[in-house]
């Protein structure tokens, strides 16, 4: 027996017919050196026409592939729209990466069209004559006009203004039926080793990814809602977040190349966002601001999403507690679209339990399903205790990469369940507890360390802005933990006295023997923690090494 249900593709399209007519009295605000700019999201669905257009005008007529090299604000989001409503796929070009990585996934994707921000031009003009199939340029932005244009067009490129194209066409476009099933977005993960590896998301699983990161367990979002995406639209099509908006009607303000704290604020005092997204790494900073000067506290927020790497129970306390900001930790990652799991806490949980359930990676949204997988290949109890590796499989999940030349990469998968690489527990009511990395797990004399939960303690010291343990060789004990230590301006903490505070929650064999005090620790292009480079530091003794 059949369903009498009507049958439509879930498509970007649908999406953006939906927010740009439904909702078309919303906004997305950008920001700019001296304030904002804004428009509704009616105006949104005109220029991404307007685009649409221009795009057919220089020959994307099928699934070719249009990349962008851009921040986040109200052009890129029409790009967002257009390219995948019009049948193309949307290729988001990381500006963070080394320039052999970016050529390479220029190259790999076949990006035909590249849109750049005005002041992206001269990072992206030394490499545009490697990017082989790349034959027209858009340069877009408000001082797009006076960027170094004859830069790009050195490559041979054809180079056009943005704004001047798109003038040119009209603001009808005649949307094609889409397959829910065919490519709409495709995303490199930044891996640590080999070449990166092309994630291609479907209209369908940008669709209920959006869905999901809606609901009340993740962000809970409504039309009476504005959203913030920090998190780069580069990386992961920044977390789901200007779909998801665009599906539930909430506004957008973007915060454009304005990433630091002080810009931030003042952005978000601006613009009055409600919910927020962006790594542990930015709160860090916009902690430390608000702490010199509370009166900058933007009091709209009520919802901060923060994931990429583990969001130490200390920052959420402070932001919590000294100024009223709620954090809750979401999980996942490129290949996942990237939002799978949110640490909402159980219902009627309280006291210091409920900080328990906020430092865990959550449950799994509905739609994504969640294992553990010892070193036996068998999948372990839900008990909270028993370790292994993460694996998940959903809608929106990866089931393999785009063409991937990593000999190794069919190692990633386990039948139709995506190895996460992550180590950890579910418990009994379905909290997933990552302890690690599997390739940052410290190995020392047989037993396990979780270099994780050594950095969130660390970070809950008064003293200690930022904290990274690696493993280091030691001929006894096959490895042991070194902690980098970046210490509060105006501080002063000794190994011994960090030592002390860890011997509380770690036993004797766990604590680190070995320290360093760096100013900052490094970041990956997508804001995280770079372990890779404290190792290369401590390989190459580029680092001054304590021993407690």
């Amino acid at each position: 027996m059949r369903s009498t249900m009507q049958h439509g593709q879930l498509t970007i399209g649908s999406l953006m017919r939906h927010g740009t007519t439904v909702h078309g009295d919303s906004v997305v605000v950008t920001a700019t050196s001296d304030g904002t700019r804004s428009q509704t999201y009616t105006e949104l669905g005109r220029r991404a026409a307007q685009l649409a257009n221009v795009l057919r005008s220089l020959g994307v007529e099928g699934d070719q592939r249009v990349g962008t090299f851009q921040w986040n604000n109200a052009e890129h989001l029409e790009a967002y729209l257009a390219v995948p409503s019009m049948g193309a796929v949307l290729h988001t070009l990381n500006i963070r990466l080394f320039p052999e990585q970016l050529v390479y996934i220029a190259n790999h994707a076949e990006d035909q069209v590249i849109i750049v921000d005005d002041s992206l031009v001269g990072l992206l003009a030394p490499h545009l004559p490697e990017m082989k199939t790349v034959h027209h340029v858009l340069v877009a932005g408000p001082e797009a006009a006076g960027a170094d244009l004859d830069s790009l067009r050195a490559s041979g490129k054809v180079v056009l203004l943005y704004e001047d194209v798109l003038a040119e066409q009209s603001e009808d476009f005649d949307w094609p039926e889409v397959d829910e099933n065919d490519a709409a977005a495709m995303c490199y993960t930044s891996g640590t080793t080999g070449n990166p590896k092309g994630v291609v998301y479907s209209h369908r699983s940008a669709w209920l990814h959006s869905q999901a990161v809606s609901t009340g367990n993740a962000a809970g979002l409504s039309f009476h809602d504005r959203v913030l995406p920090i998190v780069p639209m580069f990386h992961a099509n920044a977390w789901g977040l200007a779909y998801a908006a665009l599906m539930s009607g909430a506004s957008l303000c973007m915060p454009d190349r304005w990433l630091q704290a002080e810009p931030l604020c003042r952005f978000m005092n601006d613009s009055r966002p409600t919910v927020s997204g962006a790594v542990p790494t930015v709160w860090n900073d916009v902690l430390g601001y608000l702490d010199k000067d509370p009166s900058k506290k933007p009091e709209s927020l009520r919802l901060i999403l923060c994931g990429g790497s583990a969001v130490p129970v200390s920052l959420q306390r402070a932001l919590r507690d000294r100024h009223g900001i709620e954090i809750r930790q979401a999980w996942g990652m490129t290949e996942t679209s990237p939002v799978a799991s949110a640490g909402l806490p159980p219902a009627g949980v309280e006291g210091e339990d409920v900080w328990s359930y906020r430092g865990s990676q959550g449950r799994v949204l509905c739609g994504v399903e969640g294992r553990i997988v010892g070193d036996d290949g068998d999948a372990k109890d839900w008990d909270g205790a028993t370790v292994g590796e993460l694996q998940v499989r959903g809608p929106w999940v990866t089931g393999s990469y785009y063409n991937s030349d990593d000999p190794e990469v069919d190692q990633k998968f386990d039948g139709d369940w995506l190895r996460t690489g992550d180590v950890g527990s579910i418990d009994e009511l379905g909290y997933v507890r990552l302890s690690d990395r599997a390739k940052d797990v410290i190995k020392s004399g047989g037993e396990w360390i979780s270099s994780v939960d050594l950095e969130n303690a660390l970070m809950a010291h008064d003293d200690v802005v930022e904290a990274a343990v690696i493993g280091i060789p030691d001929e006894k004990w096959d490895e042991r933990p070194l902690a980098s230590v970046v210490v509060r301006e105006g501080a002063s903490v000794t190994p011994a006295q960090l030592r002390e505070f860890l011997s509380k929650d770690f036993a004797k064999w766990q604590l680190p023997d070995s320290w360093a005090f760096i100013d900052q620790v490094p970041r990956t292009s997508v804001g995280k923690f770079d372990k890779k480079v404290i190792r290369k530091w401590y390989a190459e003794e580029e680092i001054e090494v304590e021993q407690a």
